[in-house]
Order: C-alpha cells, then sequence, then structure tokens
C-alpha cells in the first residue's frame, strides 16, 4: 500500500501534547477525553510523561491513547546543595539536565514518526500542546500539521527586557513581516504574548540542526529570511480560566480564547484506584459510598465538617513534595479550624 493510501485509510489524528506535574497535564487529559467523545472521526493521543501513565486507565475509557515520554516532569534548575556544591558538580549537573532535555526531544521526535507515520499528514490531523510542550510547534511544523495551544492558565513566561529591539536588531527583515501581519495573521503580538522562546538559542539550534528546519519560525531554511509570500494564522490560544477571575488585555492577540475553567471528572481527582472507580465518590457524608481502609479517616474527618464543608484547599504539586516540617494531617486540620472560626466569626 502506498503512503497516500495508507494517509487516506486511516482517522485523523489528535495528538495531545502536555508536559509538566500535574496541574499542567491533566486539564489536557481531560480535554483529550472530551475531544475524543465528541469527535469520534478522529484517533485521539495524549503524549506525556511516563510518570503520569496512570491517567491511562482514565483515558482508555474514551478512546485515547497514551504515549509516554521517559523524561521527568520537572527538572531541577540549581544542583541539590548548592552553597557547597563545586564548580565540577554544578558543570556534571548542568550536563545532565542538557542531556535529559536532548534525549527528551530526541523521543519526542522519534513519536511523531511513531503515530503520524512517514507519509503525508491529513488535512484534519491537529497537534494540541500546552506551554511545556513547546517542541510539539517545530514538530507540527515539520511534519505540516496544524497546531493550537491549551493552557489552564495564563502563559507562565515573558520576554526577556530588550527582547524586542534585540530582534529587530538581529532579525530586520522577520521582524517587518511579524509587525506587518495583516488582522488575523501570525504577528509580533503571538511572539511577544508566547511565542518569543521558540526565536532563542534554546529551540533554534534543535530546530536547525536535529529537524533540518529554519532556526526562526515562519522562515525559510535557506536563507533565514521570512517567507513572505506564506501567511499563516495566528495560532489559537484556549485558556481554561474565567475572564472574572483574570483579566484579558486587549494587546492580547485575537486568537486568544478564554473558555471559562476546565473541571476534571470526579474519579479523575483519587491517587487511589478503589476510590475513583467509587460511584459515589466525592459524596462525602453518605453511608453508601464506602471507601477503601486508606481513606476512611480522611472521609470521616472531612465528613464531620458538615454543612461547612471548606471551598477548596488545593496544595497543588507540594502534596507529592518531601516536606517533613508541617504534617499534611495537622497542616489541613488547622486550615479547616481557621476556616471554621472565621465563619464563625461572621455568623
Amino acid at each position: 500500500m502506498s503512503t497516500i493510501e495508507e494517509s487516506e485509510s486511516r482517522k485523523p489524528i489528535a495528538l495531545f501534547m502536555a508536559f509538566g506535574t500535574k496541574g499542567d497535564v491533566y486539564p489536557l487529559a481531560a480535554i483529550a477525553a472530551a475531544f475524543a467523545r465528541d469527535q469520534q472521526q478522529y484517533s485521539v493521543v495524549l503524549m506525556s510523561h511516563l510518570a503520569h501513565e496512570n491517567l491511562s486507565s482514565h483515558l482508555v475509557k474514551a478512546n485515547v491513547s497514551y504515549f509516554p515520554i521517559t523524561s521527568p516532569p520537572a527538572l531541577s534548575s540549581e544542583a541539590q546543595d548548592t552553597q557547597e556544591a563545586t564548580d565540577s558538580k554544578r558543570t556534571l549537573f548542568l550536563e545532565e539536565k542538557q542531556r535529559i532535555k536532548r534525549e527528551h526531544r530526541q523521543e519526542c521526535h522519534s513519536a511523531f514518526g511513531t503515530i503520524f507515520g512517514k507519509g503525508p499528514c491529513m488535512e484534519g490531523d491537529l497537534v494540541v500542546i500546552n506551554f511545556f510542550a513547546l517542541e510539539g510547534w517545530s514538530l507540527a511544523e515539520l511534519f505540516q500539521i496544524h497546531c493550537v495551544v491549551v493552557a489552564p492558565y495564563v502563559v507562565p513566561y515573558s520576554p526577556p527586557s530588550g527582547f524586542e529591539r534585540q530582534f529587530r536588531k538581529e532579525l530586520p527583515e522577520l521582524y517587518k513581516y511579524l509587525k506587518e501581519a495583516p488582522i488575523g495573521k501570525v504577528s509580533w503580538s503571538d511572539v511577544t504574548h508566547w511565542m518569543w522562546p521558540l526565536f532563542t538559542e534554546e529551540w533554534g539550534s534543535w530546530r536547525y540542526e536535529e529537524l533540518n528546519l529554519s532556526c526562526y519560525p515562519f522562515a525559510d531554511p535557506v536563507t533565514d529570511l521570512p517567507i513572505w509570500h506564506i501567511r499563516p494564522q495566528s495560532p489559537l490560544v484556549l485558556y481554561g480560566f474565567s475572564k472574572e477571575i483574570v483579566e484579558c488585555p486587549d494587546y492580547w492577540p485575537l486568537s486568544v480564547q478564554v473558555c471559562g475553567f476546565w473541571l476534571l471528572p470526579n474519579e479523575w481527582q483519587y491517587s487511589c484506584n478503589k476510590c475513583g472507580d467509587n460511584p459515589s465518590a466525592g459524596r462525602l457524608g453518605t453511608d453508601s459510598s464506602p471507601t477503601c481502609s486508606n481513606h476512611t479517616e480522611f472521609y470521616t474527618f472531612v465528613s464531620s465538617l458538615e454543612p461547612t464543608l471548606p471551598i477548596f484547599i488545593g496544595l497543588s504539586s507540594v502534596g507529592r513534595s518531601k516536606f517533613k516540617l508541617i504534617p499534611l494531617k495537622s497542616f489541613l486540620i488547622s486550615t479547616f479550624s481557621i476556616l471554621l472560626c472565621q465563619k464563625n466569626t461572621d455568623i
């Protein structure tokens, strides 16, 4: 069978790439599951860290495949025991960090070939990335696939001071190309909002050396000059928060869409499969919602607070940290006590 026939015989593929910790990955996983249920003409794949592979048990119910990447969800910014670390230890740490990044990108590149095949991609193929999966943008460019950005929070980085001045000095033609873009086409506002890291050496050398692309998006791979006759649409950016909570300035690109909060399915929020699979999961205080023995004490404690249950207390990634200064149970009890005291005072 020819590659063209192979591409025509398969379903279009929607690849969701989400890297980072749970707060970065789980919202995209939930969207991937919802997308698969709604758009059944697609084959849907979630690519993320091997550490999040427990998601696959939830995703398989929505016919979403899980493609694990072996890199860790987070890398330390500094060597451990930095104050006592020698220069040689710091050098080894940085070399190891670069090795992990390099192998991560190689895995992602290989994964694209496995998922989309070597033949031409279909018009309906789609890549959805979060802000920690920027390699997905360049790989989508390489495979000529439409790319969308999805995030449950505002872009977590901003251009360094002097970025625009340096860009205009070193890449005057590309700067002009972006500044003079027609409405609806990729423009300088897209760059300043979220795309600027793609124009740095961090990604440029990888694009050029490993992918045989131009060092810079929207540029010719031979001359590094902008491709004036091609004006891509401004990339769609979907944010999972409310305009009532986060201000959306007028200078944001018109392609930015704020969709409201994305709430995970109840059963996804349990690290314990037995609790998560319980159809009554989350209905605290009901006698008909048995839980596993590991969490009975916690359920009993929280249920005892009814009808004044706490609104929400999020520990983010702290729950998996190794801090031992404040035991988690003591922290929760203290916090709940403060909330109850405040409520009684208000009354």
